[in-house]
């Protein structure tokens, strides 16, 4: 099809599944902590404005949680019909841990979805607040082990393989396995920022159509307090990431970074812009800032990235597509951090 070949066809249907899968979870792991925060502000200060956005948003809650397992099971399915022989080699390893995910933060969440669906009137406020968090702490235990299971496909640890087949030999290093840390806290931080953002643009919307209330106010402050203070810090943590991507993964950075060539012997420069070309093995049209690529990933002046062209051509990733889709990840970023900066100046006028 196309002169595409099964491997690219499979990769393409997944990749679909899983793009829109992602913005389900996202937005319920961070709407279930926003939603914890609400009932907690109710309780404390009775405002009926916290109890009016925790009605409005708990509806949302739960049509993103729906979608969310809905479309995680046409996922998980494909890691049959696309993936066999992965899933035949690796999965004693990724088997157990969504396994495991579903018997600690799936059972959790499904216990008290309930309560904190339906039970406003049933309940007492305490009941209810501690079903709404307890379904809270279920999304961020969901997202340990799925990011366990997706760490260790990029940092595999703790196993041996016999016969050719993965069999664990430690689970204390299979889940914590070397990039496990820095992907949990970039997904949790990545959850929050896009809920923060979700709630902030539906309360601009609100507004912009002239409906002016303290709730909707009190919505687009909160969402931007957020952005303010977490969107820092996930460039931080991006930034201890990419590091540990340059320990386990350095192909991958040299993709990012649109790296080919440390034969000058010269600090790496940073490319702004460019077009990896993975047939001439080289970049065209390339806009770089000399020492700065150094800088960012060594920390050093003088110290080089790995060069694409020192990895074998079949374990180079298509340095074209990584390239530009990091250049996209960062422009959000930087977008985000200007934006809770621009809400910070509003806020002194």
């Amino acid at each position: 099809m196309f002169g595409l070949e099964a491997l690219e066809l499979a990769r393409i249907q997944f990749a679909f599944t899983i793009s829109f899968h992602i913005i389900f979870p996202a937005i319920t792991i961070g709407l279930a902590s926003y939603l914890a925060v609400l009932e907690g502000l109710w309780l404390k200060t009775q405002r009926p404005l916290y109890r009016d956005l925790y009605h409005f948003w708990m509806k949302i809650f739960a049509v993103n949680f729906g979608m969310g397992v809905v479309s995680g099971i046409v996922m998980a399915y494909q890691f049959g019909t696309n993936w066999s022989a992965f899933s035949e080699f690796a999965g004693s390893v990724t088997g157990p841990l969504l396994t495991y995910e579903v018997l600690t933060a799936f059972f959790l969440e499904a216990g008290f979805l309930g309560v904190m669906l339906f039970g406003w009137n049933r309940v007492g406020p305490g009941l209810h607040f501690f079903a709404t968090v307890m379904v809270a702490l279920g999304t961020l235990i969901s997202t340990f082990w799925i990011l366990a299971s997706n760490s260790w496909m990029h940092t595999p640890q703790g196993h041996e393989i016999i016969d050719g087949i993965v069999v664990p030999v430690d689970w204390l290093a299979v889940i914590f396995n070397p990039s496990f840390p820095y992907r949990l806290t970039h997904m949790a931080i990545a959850a929050f920022l896009a809920t923060a953002f979700m709630v902030g643009a539906s309360a601009a919307w609100h507004l912009l159509r002239g409906r002016d209330n303290p709730a909707i106010r009190k919505m687009l402050s909160m969402a931007m307090w957020m952005a303010l203070i977490v969107a820092p810090i996930q460039a931080l943590v991006g930034d201890f990431h990419g590091l540990n991507t340059l320990e386990h993964q350095p192909a991958k950075i040299a993709a990012m970074e649109g790296h080919w060539d440390n034969s000058s012997g010269e600090p790496t420069p940073l490319l702004l812009f460019g077009w990896p070309d993975m047939e001439r093995e080289e970049t065209r049209y390339k806009v770089e800032i000399p020492y700065l690529g150094s800088l960012i990933l060594q920390h050093s002046l003088t110290e080089q990235v790995p060069a694409l062209n020192e990895f074998p051509p079949e374990d180079r990733p298509n340095a074209t597509i990584v390239f530009w889709t990091f250049r996209i990840m960062v422009a959000l970023g930087l977008l985000m951090i200007a934006t809770g900066l621009w809400s910070l100046w509003l806020r002194r006028g």
